[in-house]
């Protein structure tokens, strides 16, 4: 009789345990410190990956291209409303394009590793207004436009920071605090504080400087690798000035003769796509009868794909818009659409 006591103990307290652990799992993640965890991951991985593409785009550093960060700062400049401080870093194009692919990953890293994560948070909102106040400031309506939404969606962890949740600065702390033998005390006193404060924000600073002491020399160097060569000595004044069809590299990796369509499947006025030999997305237009054109679908501001949304072209990334003869209408783009030369032949469209 006394053997059953404890085990009905044990029986009734295993659910009850399991309730009040799930209870304070549910609770946990109902303060408001782990409610901002999927911001943070998704702003840190998004700014850690732009950083990175900019690093690894052999384009991006290349003063001759259309899609080179050169191009479209002077392109930024002419409508940009601090338009002459874009001009002046457009003279310094690899200087600027390094630091700003360099504070895209430190901004990311520090938002995923929860180091200085409210200074990561202005750096974004920084970064973020900058290309609002550029790339996308000609965008129609302003929410089209990624850049303005980005710098709201900092603000949170601006304000609130990552309350110590999955945070390598809170590590440090009670790393510190643990070293310095001290216990939390209601009644700490401000001076103990600061000590504290101040010793994580010095090993957190040395951390970063070390791993940006490793990271910049070494991508800046992948980066630079990365260009054409040449590419510093060849640096336009204005980048539509020098992108005539000759200068854009043309689409013709795709076998001449090529069948796109039989030209009757393609009324007058519409429309379709299709994919080149090379593998790029295109679209093929039928704007007058007897006429037709066909366009690389790749936006010239950061190669997104286009839509054709009639009579016209829209990139859904950055809000450039081109019309039918792929000329930009608005937007960031630098440069018209890249045409693909066709001709009908026996009743098909074929790339020339």
């Amino acid at each position: 009789m006394p053997s059953s006591s404890p085990s009905a103990a044990s029986s009734g307290s295993g659910p009850l345990s399991s309730l009040l652990a799930w209870s304070r799992i549910v609770s946990l993640l109902q303060s408001p410190s782990w409610a901002l965890l999927p911001l943070r991951a998704f702003l840190g991985v998004t700014f850690l990956y732009a950083g990175l593409s900019k690093i690894f785009d052999p384009h991006y550093l290349d003063d001759a291209s259309p899609l080179g960060v050169h191009a479209q700062m002077l392109h930024a400049a002419a409508t940009s409303p601090i338009g002459a401080v874009v001009s002046l870093s457009a003279h310094y194009s690899t200087v600027t394009g390094l630091a700003i692919a360099f504070g895209e990953v430190a901004v990311g890293l520090g938002a995923l590793l929860g180091l200085f994560t409210r200074i990561a948070a202005l750096g974004g909102v920084v970064l973020a207004l900058s290309f609002f106040l550029t790339v996308s400031w000609t965008t129609r309506p302003y929410y089209y436009g990624a850049d303005i939404g980005f710098a709201f969606a900092w603000s949170p962890l601006l304000i609130a920071g990552d309350a110590g949740v999955l945070s390598v600065t809170a590590r440090l702390r009670t790393a510190i605090r643990r070293k310095l033998n001290l216990r939390p005390t209601p009644h700490e006193s401000v001076a103990v504080q600061d000590d504290v404060e101040r010793r994580t924000l010095l090993r957190g600073g040395l951390i970063a400087a070390a791993v940006a002491a490793v990271a910049v020399p070494l991508g800046s160097a992948l980066a630079l690798a990365r260009r054409p060569s040449g590419a510093a000595a060849s640096r336009t004044s204005l980048p539509q000035a020098s992108t005539t069809p000759d200068a854009l590299a043309s689409p013709g990796t795709a076998d001449a003769g090529t069948v796109i369509a039989a030209a009757a499947s393609v009324p007058v006025g519409s429309s379709k796509s299709f994919t080149a030999p090379n593998g790029a997305h295109a679209y093929l237009l039928h704007p007058a009868t007897g006429t037709f054109i066909a366009f690389n679908a790749a936006c010239t501001h950061q190669g997104c794909p286009v839509s054709y949304v009639g009579p016209g072209f829209h990139c859904p990334c950055h809000g450039a818009t081109y019309d039918q003869n792929g000329r930009v209408t608005g937007g960031p783009a630098p440069a018209p659409l890249i045409k693909i030369p066709v001709k009908v032949v026996e009743g098909q469209v074929v790339i020339v």
